[in-house]
């Protein structure tokens, strides 16, 4: 019986952050690309928290815009809410985080997707993988259609063998009772990939009819909107916001989860996946934390034409009726509609130590993976791991070097890197703790980071890059005539000293010293500087932080520099670690297991430790030295 066949360069597997990504990606340099997802209606959907970014994931989503990816650009034409975090902190901690209007957001992005050349968008259940001698050839949908390519970026989310679960009630389903993708996991598992199942969960939505704000605290949205996108101009987001509001549970909350932990699945052992730690149910947060009397509760609108409110905070998969038990102890929901239910999720996702640092599978050529499937969590990790994918398979198709950002060079560096060398028992989730260089990987410099290599890639217009360019000379110019311009002991600047709580000068300064003081700033001292260029405010910020940090910037730099000697000593990916003596046994085990690509990889390894490294840095010399006597 003949069935449906075409070709294609690459194909995408699943239309979520990661596979937007991937496909905007691949289609952008110029593979003919098809995108599969099970329903059309579910294009860069939002099934849990209506928002981007957040503390760390607003670096991601700077870096991936540098980079030339969608997200950045989609959120700033979408949000109905903008906020700065952590500005109380230093600048490394600052991130953005954006309220969407969750059906605006899909729709924008479906609307980008549908409008880009090389890429087909396809309704269709993609069930198996074609595979010919560890290479990858093609894969065949569900109605037996044939799709022959030369890479695939698998990015199925949480969708693959998906049930939704709350108390006794469990739907073979994806989120928001979509339909689940069920075919698939066989066929991975039967080339070898090892699979996980995890978990996630979402909290009830509620109807905005029948919530009392008078009892909570409202949150408004900074009255400046810095734009997530480098090429968003700052004047077109500043816009009327919504408010969020902010309560909080109580003993009788607690009281009420502790008497029905026998009816949660989580507890009652009928969920078997493994649940995020850093995003943890309200009965988790309850077991866990004991002595805690309250929780915060965020009540955040899913759009401006909609009264479905989300009720952040509270994530859940007790039955319905303790569901509406419990939110109702909540002070503004004392009379709460449930609209729908909080459910706990559990999917097939992959063990991600399967993967090379391009995503691509090491046992499998032209199979690349991103997303929630390589085991992370949220929205943000998904799509710089689909952009990462998609840009790999690209390079894969069009013969060019593989692209690969390290820990020194971005937080996706640190996400990817996590993922393919730690064992990951959980969903994964960023942090800033995470990053090592997180003084340097700000999310204020990612364009002056990350634009030029996105240039090169080729997502990144000329025009922007010679913006970039520009910005870069405007700050160097600008601390040299800081550093050159000098102030003396005059009454004035003495006034404006004391008036700033800074100590008097006892002869001259320059204007870059009296930045540095902890008290000054780059904007106060516009009143001393009576020759001050006009800049744009984001190339003013970077010169302000330059010189704030200049020590600590300096210090960090040299441990990248120690850091990019190890990433550079590169070690057989086919080596045999038992031969070398003096490697711990479990460190043999692991390194075989692993394969790193590098020295610095293998000391990033769980089980490897520092004294391994030594000898295994003994052995190369060893080696090299008999290789340069021979």
């Amino acid at each position: 019986m003949p069935y449906l066949e075409e070709n294609y360069d690459a194909v995408v597997v699943g239309a979520g952050h990661a596979g937007c990504e991937a496909a905007l990606a691949c289609a952008r340099l110029g593979l003919e690309t098809i995108m599969f997802t099970v329903s059309v209606d579910s294009i860069a959907l939002m099934p849990c928290n209506p928002n981007v970014g957040g503390s760390s994931k607003g670096h991601l989503v700077r870096e991936l815009d540098a980079l030339g990816g969608e997200m950045g650009k989609n959120i700033d034409k979408t949000f109905i809410q903008s906020k700065m975090l952590n500005e109380s902190k230093g600048p490394a901690v600052h991130s953005l985080r954006a309220q969407a209007d969750k059906q605006n957001y899909s729709r924008e992005m479906r609307k980008t997707l549908e409008n880009t050349d090389h890429l087909t968008i396809r309704q269709a259940e993609v069930s198996e993988l074609v595979v010919e001698d560890g290479v990858i050839k093609g894969v065949k949908t569900f109605s037996g259609a044939v799709y022959h390519c030369k890479a695939v970026v698998l990015a199925t989310g949480t969708y693959l063998n998906a049930r939704c679960i709350y108390g006794d009630v469990s739907n073979a389903t994806g989120p928001n009772g979509l339909q689940a993708a069920t075919h698939l996991t066989d066929s991975l598992k039967a080339n070898g990939v090892e699979m996980f199942r995890f978990k996630t969960g979402t909290p009830a939505r509620a109807d905005k009819r029948s919530i009392d704000f008078t009892k909570m605290e409202e949150q408004f949205g900074d009255k400046k909107v810095v734009p997530f996108s480098f090429s968003t101009d700052p004047a077109s987001v500043q816009k009327e916001q919504v408010s969020c509001w902010l309560t909080y549970t109580n003993e009788k909350t607690h009281e009420i989860i502790r008497a029905n932990l026998d009816r949660s699945p989580l507890f009652s052992g009928s969920i078997k996946g493994t649940g995020p730690r850093y995003c943890p149910s309200i009965e988790d947060k309850v077991v866990k934390f004991p002595d805690k009397e309250r929780h915060q509760v965020f009540i955040e609108p899913e759009g401006l034409y909609t009264n479905e409110m989300y009720l952040g905070g509270m994530s859940s998969s007790l039955p319905e009726d303790v569901q509406y038990a419990m939110y109702r102890t909540v002070p503004g929901l004392e009379n709460v509609r449930i609209v729908r239910n909080a459910y706990a999720i559990e999917y097939d996702c992959i063990n991600s130590r399967q993967l090379k640092a391009t995503l691509e599978f090491k046992a499998i050529s032209g199979l690349f993976s991103g997303g929630q499937f390589n085991g992370s969590s949220g929205y943000e990790e998904a799509a710089v791991q689909g952009f990462m994918a998609g840009v790999n398979a690209a390079m894969k198709v069009l013969g060019r070097e593989p692209f690969v950002l390290d820990r020194s060079q971005a937080y996706i560096g640190v996400l990817i890197d996590d993922l393919v060398t730690k064992e990951n028992h959980e969903p994964y989730r960023m942090m800033t703790s995470r990053a090592e260089y997180r003084l340097l990987l700000r999310q204020d410099n990612a364009d002056l980071r990350l634009r030029a290599i996105g240039h090169e890639i080729g997502l990144v217009s000329d025009a922007e890059y010679e913006k970039v360019l520009k910005k870069e000379r405007d700050i160097e110019e600008e601390i040299e005539r800081l550093e050159h311009t000098n102030v003396g002991s005059t009454e004035e600047v003495q006034t404006f000293l004391e008036s700033h709580g800074s100590t008097p000068l006892k002869s001259g300064a320059s204007l870059a010293e009296l930045i540095k003081r902890p008290e000054l700033d780059y904007f106060m001292l516009t009143k001393l500087d009576k020759n001050r260029p006009e800049l744009p405010e984001d190339t003013q910020e970077q010169v302000n932080i330059n010189l704030k940090y200049e020590g600590y910037i300096r210090r960090q730099k040299q441990q990248v520099a120690q850091f990019k000697k190890l990433e550079k000593r590169k070690l057989d990916v086919n080596f045999d670690y038992s031969e070398v003596k003096g490697l711990r046994k479990e460190a043999i085990q692991k390194l075989n297991l692993f394969k790193p690509m590098s020295i610095g990889q293998a000391s990033r390894i769980s089980g490897v430790s520092p004294a391994d490294i030594s000898v295994l840095l003994v052995y190369l010399e060893q080696i090299r030295y008999h290789h340069d006597h021979e």
